[in-house]
């Protein structure tokens, strides 16, 4: 890709043509701040220079533990300029899992947040590869001191001259990473055995960027309203898309209060709505979500999980003028495919084909490709197909295989799915979340899909738990809209009329809200943890700081 600025090769270059070319535009909206490219970039410079003059080196890991803010993407595009990997870490991760990360990682330098110091001291106090912290957001009054031999400074500041233009770069500088070269470890899963570090290179994510901004029309004219954790990939992306296209981004530290955060929609005149199927049922359980106005908006997308028919048509309903993108896609390949918004009245359930510049298909038990109208494992092929977990070739061997037509890496994404006869995919279920009762496979989403028909329902979770003589039951966990209510017998008949024997639950438990992970996802895991300890369903009223990561 050429312009003005010349070459894009690396993911920062982004970045730094956008301060070039639309230096006045604003950048990213956060906390009431203000702030264009061009400025931006100068923070970058700024922090760029604390890691170097402290020796950074190219592939050195700096790990990111900052809430949603300005100083979150500097740090991301500091770390990418001087050569190293940046690793965004979740704030709400806590001491012990951060302490894994670091130590798994090999990070030489922690961004932190002063609100988040407690976790971060307890954490690099175990991390002998530490040398450097960086400081942001600290009180006044706030002590930062560190560990032994870890040098502890303050976020650096940044003196800006508004009528200097950004300093444009080289189009090759010296020494200068390759698209190889790593630009990010993005950890993942965690709930059921230690994290894995998801490697992606600049390619990587340069690819899956393009892809995605392609085929979403992003533009420089955009203002994209982010409340996902730029720790989870989806909001990554939100960020580093805009900097591909010289667009805004109003950064928000979350979606717990909807109607103030469409406020702030309203308030800035979003054009793109990136949500998860939880913020989604949040902003439906509202009392009159109707009156949520949002003239600007053009594209809203969907991704993590899958939308239920309902769902989709009131959200169509909802945002009348704005066009909704149903996605699929993993950390480990970013994203995978798409459904064009005109295909929706059509196949409502699918979540489309490949995006462009990627090939995916099913395979069976064998490895071998399935024919259209098949169900078996999607497997992905293409630029944005990650480099391997860090430091555990054991489980990137298990995911990522040589193809045997192209002889490249491929990765089997662990996802059961169907095909119909002309090759739209549809999601069936997480290998590890199918359901084996009487003998028969349960998908939860089926089953899921078909609680959603019913009137009153805000949300739902299928799990299936321990049975004597069913091996596993199915069990549903509902949550209705307020002022509803239904009874176990009422969902039960109502699925009886909709589903075959084998798929109705035969427990159904109302809880007032589903636990979740800290990328928004419904964790059912820990419904299914919770249900085998006996806790009360109404006890699952979880703080997302409590759930691990899937």
């Amino acid at each position: 890709m050429s312009s003005a600025f010349g070459t894009v090769r690396l993911l920062h270059h982004w970045l730094e043509r956008s301060a070039c070319e639309h230096g006045d535009r604003i950048a990213l909206i956060c906390d009431g701040e203000r702030i264009n490219w061009s400025t931006l970039g100068r923070h970058v410079e700024a922090l760029a220079t604390v890691l170097r003059e402290n020796g950074v080196q190219r592939g050195e890991r700096v790990a990111i533990f900052l809430e949603n803010s300005i100083e979150a993407v500097v740090g991301i595009f500091a770390t990418l300029s001087v050569g190293g990997v940046f690793m965004p870490i979740n704030p709400m991760t806590k001491s012990e899992k951060l302490a894994y990360m670091l130590r798994d990682s090999g990070a030489c330098v922690l961004l932190a947040q002063g609100s988040l110091w407690k976790f971060s001291l307890d954490a690099i106090r175990d991390t002998p590869e530490l040398r450097l912290c960086v400081v942001a957001r600290q009180k006044a009054d706030q002590a930062i001191s560190g560990a032994d031999g870890v040098r502890v400074v303050r976020w650096p500041e940044c003196e800006t001259n508004p009528s200097t233009d950004f300093p444009c770069r080289p189009q090759f500088a010296p020494g200068e990473c390759i698209d190889q070269d790593l630009a990010s470890i993005i950890y993942t899963s965690g709930s059921t055995a230690d994290p894995k570090g998801v490697m992606l290179s600049h390619l990587n994510m340069l690819s899956a960027g393009r892809s995605i901004s392609d085929y979403l029309g992003i533009n420089k004219d955009d203002v994209i309203f982010c409340a996902l954790p730029l720790a989870f990939d989806y909001g990554l992306y939100q960020v580093l898309m805009a900097a591909r296209k010289g667009a805004c981004v109003v950064l928000e530290r979350g979606f717990a209060f909807p109607v103030k955060a469409v406020e702030a929609m309203q308030r800035e005149a979003v054009t793109v709505f990136p949500g998860v199927p939880t913020m989604f049922a949040m902003l439906l359980a509202l009392r009159n979500p109707e009156a949520l106005k949002l003239p600007a908006l053009r594209t809203v997308t969907n991704t993590a999980a899958a939308l239920s028919e309902p769902q989709i048509a009131r959200l169509r309903q909802l945002f009348s003028t704005a066009k909704l993108f149903l996605m699929y896609g993993l950390t480990e390949c970013k994203r995978v495919t798409y459904l064009p918004p005109e295909m929706l009245d059509r196949r409502p359930t699918s979540v489309g084909r490949g995006m462009p510049n990627v090939e995916v298909w099913l395979t069976d038990e064998t490895g071998s490709r399935l024919p259209f109208g098949s169900t078996g494992e999607l497997v992905v092929r293409g630029q944005n197909v990650m480099r391997g977990y860090w430091n555990k070739p054991e489980a990137s061997g298990q995911r990522l295989r040589k193809d045997r037509i192209s002889g490249d890496m491929i990765l089997h994404t662990g996802d059961i799915f169907r095909t119909d006869r002309e090759g739209w995919l549809y999601f069936v279920a997480r290998t590890d979340d199918i359901i084996k009762s009487r003998g028969e496979k349960v998908s939860p989403r089926e089953v899921e899909n078909a609680i959603h028909h019913l009137e009153g329902i805000a949300d739902v979770a299928v799990v299936g738990v321990p049975d004597e003589v069913l091996g596993e039951a199915v069990k549903a966990f509902v949550v209705l809209r307020e002022g509803v209510e239904l009874t176990e017998r009422e969902v039960i008949v109502h699925c009886r009329a909709l589903l075959e024997g084998h798929l109705v639950p035969k427990h159904v438990s109302f809880v007032s809200v589903l636990p979740t992970t800290d990328t928004g996802k419904i964790s059912k895991r820990m419904l299914a943890r919770d249900y085998q300890g006996g806790l009360h369903e109404d006890s699952i009223k979880l703080n997302q700081a409590d759930i691990p990561n899937e």
